[in-house]
């Protein structure tokens, strides 16, 4: 076991407030060349986050008071010397968080990919027989999805071949559910007028409610009337609830939030960036990546 090994149980126990990995030896006296040893042990502990090989795992308070001081002065004297890698730590902490979180909604979306994109009773525009397709959860009091509106339009427009699938995903208070309700209404009364209940109601301006969502449901030549009795049913409720199980389990907060095959999207990111996104996911798809 080597002396330089107490030098990582320390920058363990300060880096993590955890026991750290210790030999039981005496530091006093460290000579030069094993001061640079511990200091380049201190890099590697905050750039690997991984005991050197040789470490035994013991309990950092076994160390003696003047080992403990000897070493946590090494430790302070370098990282005020080299400030740059606790930045570099912090940094490659958070792209290992970002990884992990990118690897749990990849396997989210694999294990839930019949009710992310092929759910009978969802609303689908663009082509239903589509070889690629784009889920967007949104709500129709959010500003940003009504600007989102038009890339969504643009990106039909443009790709014959894209599938939209629209869930339900109210998060923006009681007008947002209530309205929600009217549209899951409208989808099983009349999936035919659907698409262009959708568009009108996601340009209304200002909060929009259940009373405002029925008045464009009649200026549309629905029958208000007809809709009403559903909105408290169960199945309705179960509709809205499906896409607040499904956004639980894809980690999602906020509208819009999109899915493809291959990830999760989260905010109205434009017209040019969803293409790319939905051009890997098609690329994925032929490549079965």
């Amino acid at each position: 076991m080597n002396r330089p090994a107490v030098a990582f149980a320390v920058v363990a126990a300060v880096a993590t407030a955890a026991a750290g990995y210790a030999v039981g030896v005496r530091t006093a006296g460290l000579d030069d060349g094993q001061r640079t040893t511990v200091a380049a042990m201190i890099k590697d502990a905050f750039e690997a986050q991984k005991p050197p090989a040789s470490a035994t795992p013991v309990n950092v308070a076994e160390l003696s008071d003047g080992q403990r001081s000897e070493v946590e002065a090494i430790i302070r004297n370098y990282l005020i010397a080299n400030p740059e890698i606790v930045r570099d730590a912090i940094n490659e902490l958070q792209r290992r968080a970002d990884e992990a979180a990118q690897q749990a909604q990849a396997k989210a979306i694999s294990d839930n990919s019949a009710k992310i994109f092929q759910d009978p009773d969802d609303g689908v525009l663009g082509n239903p027989d589509g070889d690629v397709t784009l889920v967007e959860f949104f709500d129709y009091n959010c500003t940003y999805c009504r600007r989102a509106q038009a890339d969504m339009k643009e990106l039909i427009a443009k790709d014959p071949k894209l599938r939209v699938v629209l869930k339900e995903f109210p998060v923006l208070g009681n007008g947002s559910v209530q309205a929600a309700r009217v549209s899951v209404a409208v989808l099983m009364t009349h999936p035919d007028k659907y698409a262009t209940f959708h568009d009108a109601l996601i340009a209304e301006k200002g909060q929009v409610d259940g009373d405002r969502a029925l008045a464009v449901a009649g200026e549309l030549g629905l029958n208000p009337d007809e809709l009403r009795p559903l909105l408290d049913s169960d199945k309705v409720k179960a509709r809205i609830q499906a896409s607040y199980d499904l956004a639980g389990v894809l980690d999602l907060t906020g509208t819009p939030s999109y899915v493809t095959s291959k990830e999760v999207i989260v905010g109205a990111i434009g017209y040019d960036a969803l293409k790319t996104k939905i051009e890997d996911a098609r690329g994925c798809a032929s490549a079965n990546c």
